[in-house]
């Protein structure tokens, strides 16, 4: 038997790179793996696992257990909303140290209510949460795209401007990656694999062009897969993500998870039955009036709870 990492994997095939070296392409053995309970994927890359390689096959194996997770970086899993399955957890990445949330000023346009899902997962992960704000040379002075990233940095959130196509903060994302393992997530189209093609040339990752008609990213990646960086690095790419419900809350819980929220949960007026939304008395409220949560941080609380209160977990 051998140890290994799960670098990518895909319809239940999966390529592990043991401690040893190489490459071993692997099935599970068996019906069922242990640790897996609740995800639509049985593993990920980031994973550990124990396989055994094919005594006829060199370069073919088994995965034979998980080791447990030391944290998972997951999305409720989308495919068939009114489905069973729509209730499970997808799993995009394990074991890792950063999660970059990559976005962009133009060509997407910057959304800042998707970092606010991305951010929020990492934090209900216990992994910190870095913005990368890619295509920096796209930027035109909007004050609005200024004002949200100012406000993130204020609560707590490192952001970093730069521009894969001009190297500009390259070298400050190549420290910050340095003996850490990292996962780029993002919408399709904000560069993630323009970044992966400067950090790690030999990737050799493919780059999509926009959308023109609705201004939006392609997928170019079409599973997640890891690779070793330079300064001891290991990085995560996964493919462009459209939607994202922050998985592993519940709406009663969401509240303890935006950073400046948590502090007044259950001080309102009516306590934690509070829905924050008209009742007097309500803290959130008054810290939105008074600026110490953005309005647009706000909006993303009250939609992202009333999603989870329209999809619930499974009992």
């Amino acid at each position: 038997m051998m140890r290994g990492m799960v670098i990518r994997g895909s319809r239940n095939i999966f390529t592990v790179r043991p401690e040893t070296g190489g490459e071993i392409e692997c099935r599970i053995k068996g019906k069922i793996l242990k640790g897996v309970e609740g995800y639509c994927n049985p593993l990920a890359p980031g994973d550990w696992v124990t396989l055994e390689e094919e005594s006829s096959c060199p370069r073919r194996g088994f995965i034979l257990g998980l080791e447990e997770r030391r944290n998972s970086f997951s999305r409720r899993n989308q495919r068939g909303i009114d489905s069973r399955r729509s209730r499970t957890s997808q799993i995009l990445a394990a074991n890792v140290d950063l999660v970059l949330c990559v976005t962009s000023p133009a060509s997407p346009p910057f959304r800042p209510r998707f970092l606010d899902r991305l951010l929020l997962q990492a934090d209900i992960a216990g992994i910190p949460g870095v913005i990368l704000c890619n295509k920096w040379d796209l930027f035109d002075g909007d004050p609005d795209i200024e004002e949200r990233l100012e406000d993130f940095s204020r609560i707590g959130y490192k952001v970093l401007r730069v521009s894969a196509k001009t190297g500009a903060g390259m070298e400050a994302l190549e420290a910050l990656l340095e003996n850490r393992f990292s996962v780029l997530v993002g919408q399709s189209g904000v560069g993630k694999s323009s970044l992966v093609n400067v950090l790690i040339p030999e990737a050799f990752m493919r780059v999509g062009n926009l959308n023109e008609k609705y201004n939006r990213g392609n997928h170019t990646t079409s599973m997640s897969v890891t690779m070793e960086g330079r300064r001891h690095s290991r990085i995560i790419d996964t493919p462009g993500l459209r939607q994202f419900v922050p998985d592993g809350v519940t709406p009663d819980d969401l509240i303890l998870y935006m950073r400046e929220f948590g502090s007044l949960a259950g001080k309102c007026s009516f306590g934690f039955s509070c829905s924050h939304r008209t009742e007097p008395g309500c803290k959130i409220l008054e810290a939105v009036t008074a600026g110490v949560i953005h309005e647009d941080r706000y909006e993303s609380f009250l939609r992202i709870r009333d999603e989870l209160l329209e999809n619930p977990y499974d009992d």
